[in-house]
């Protein structure tokens, strides 16, 4: 679920091996770098981030921690956002276009253990999101997408379009009325709703019951949606995420949804066409 909105500041980063340092919670410990063969966890003090004592960079994009979250769930995250910003794993991002306005936004994102985790204060510039310890399940994908859901797959993917997509192609991937993205919602619902009807039409196949998710949330939920189901993330799911999306096949969308399947599938916007699965060049 895509919960707030922050707005970034560009860190500056530098690779140690164990770093001794105080956090903000007041407990001193080592920062461990990881045992990732391509990023390094490293402490940092930039402005508004008081709350985390270590973060690691992807391609400038910044993951931060607080001292709760467990390393190997801060590596899964950063090889998630790896793997969709490069999904053909070159070592160069698939999309310059979006990747530019990700750094222009500054965007980051914050794993938390509790809520008073994301009580921070980063810089009006930045555009952030959240990801939680407790929803990141780095065995998801690799145990064939059975059991707990792994949310790395959804909030790392919203801080991306909303980011990224929105912003490098506002007249196709804006989350306002009237975008390619939002008339192919629009059909998706059953109609054109600026708030949550009582009740949706029998013919929509998205129908989200969010009363704090307004029109641009629904249309981050529904990109995330299509998309993931495109790249089969949902395939086992139709029970748990059925009473707000149906289309939970890559076959399902395409058959169902031509305009979020054509939309998804062209080549000009360079999206993924592998799941993330946390093992970017390994």
């Amino acid at each position: 679920m895509l919960r707030f909105t922050f707005i970034y500041l560009l860190q500056i980063t530098f690779i140690g091996s164990f770093l001794f340092v105080v956090s903000c919670k007041g407990d001193i410990g080592y920062i461990s770098p990881g045992n990732d063969p391509n990023f390094t966890i490293i402490s940092h003090s930039d402005q508004g981030f008081s709350t985390t004592n270590r973060k690691v960079s992807v391609f400038g994009v910044d993951i931060y921690a607080v001292s709760e979250v467990n390393d190997e769930k801060l590596l899964h995250a950063t090889n998630v956002l790896a793997q969709y910003l490069d999904n053909n794993e070159d070592g160069n991002v698939d999309n310059n276009q979006v990747h530019d306005k990700m750094i222009e936004n500054k965007a980051f994102i914050i794993m938390w253990k509790d809520d008073n985790d994301l009580d921070i204060d980063p810089p009006n510039d930045r555009i952030g999101q959240d990801l939680g310890d407790d929803e990141t399940n780095p065995n998801f994908v690799i145990n064939n997408k059975q059991g707990q859901f792994d949310a790395s797959l959804e909030e790392i993917w919203h801080i991306i379009s909303h980011s990224g997509y929105a912003y490098a192609y506002p007249e196709v991937f804006g989350e306002n009325p009237g975008t390619s993205l939002t008339n192919a919602m629009d059909i998706a619902r059953g109609g054109f709703f600026t708030e949550i009807p009582n009740s949706y039409p029998s013919s929509a196949w998205y129908s989200y019951y969010d009363y704090t998710c307004e029109y641009d949330c629904m249309a981050a939920e529904y990109f995330y949606w299509a998309i993931t189901s495109i790249l089969g993330a949902q395939e086992n799911r139709l029970n748990e995420i059925g009473d707000e999306w149906i289309l939970n096949t890559s076959e399902l969308v395409e058959t169902v949804d031509t305009a979020i399947y054509s939309l998804l599938t062209t080549d000009e916007y360079n999206f993924p066409t592998e799941l993330p699965d946390g093992s970017y060049r390994h």
